[in-house]
């Protein structure tokens, strides 16, 4: 397994350390059984949100360079998509000098005010990359796209905080990835941490009964070659 960038094994730790990732038995709402779990919403304090603001932003500026692949707005789905946009659309400024609007939708629509079902940066006639935590079999992300592209934007991309590749809504053999990619641009949907970085990090730590019970999982729900 490849070694793992500096932010990314400061974010597992962390993230190990607030309780927000852990390693057991937990039913998804998939109703599969997991060997872990991340709840990003426990990510609720200055240091970890340091830490995910710069691995959001080396991830995004990585994979989406600005002569390559522009956009103008980061997009964070109701809710704990919110601080991620927030943080990051700070970090791309501070660390990468890219300035970028952020924008976030509601849950319902309002109707008084402002009005609308988002808010933050205009969306019509923009080019938007979504922030969101976990993809599973990639249910909020459609959703978040929908939202986009109901008012006006278009999703040129997708990063989350982890990606767990396992088999898709249909086919065992195309990825959730992979079927998101067909609504965004092949290449173009990205993650801090994949599930094999989990395991990398685990083999590192000599957590072999936590590794074990990873591989059985990613050999049951696993992309299949």
């Amino acid at each position: 397994m490849s070694n793992l960038e500096s932010y990314q094994n400061e974010l597992i730790e962390q993230a190990m350390s607030v309780g927000a990732l852990k390693f057991g038995s937990f039913v998804l709402k998939s109703g599969r059984v997991s060997p872990y779990f991340i709840n990003a919403g426990l990510m609720n304090t200055g240091p970890i949100l340091a830490t995910l603001a710069d691995a959001y932003a080396n991830t995004v500026a990585g994979a989406f360079p600005e002569d390559k692949v522009p956009f103008d707005v980061l997009f964070g789905p109701a809710y704990k998509g919110i601080p991620f946009a927030a943080v990051t659309a700070l970090a791309l400024h501070t660390q990468h000098k890219r300035d970028v609007g952020f924008a976030y939708d509601r849950k319902e629509a309002k109707d008084h005010g402002e009005g609308g079902k988002t808010v933050g940066a205009p969306l019509a006639g923009r080019r938007v990359l979504v922030l969101d935590d976990v993809m599973t079999s990639g249910k909020a992300v459609r959703e978040a796209i929908g939202t986009v592209q109901a008012a006006g934007g278009e999703v040129v991309g997708v990063v989350q905080l982890l990606d767990r590749e396992e088999i898709g809504q249909g086919d065992a053999r195309r990825s959730t990835v992979t079927e998101i990619e067909e609504l965004v641009g092949a290449g173009r949907v990205r993650a801090i941490l994949q599930m094999r970085d989990l395991m990398a990090w685990l083999e590192s730590k000599g957590m072999s009964k936590e590794l074990a019970e990873m591989r059985d999982y990613r050999d049951k729900y696993g992309l299949k070659a």
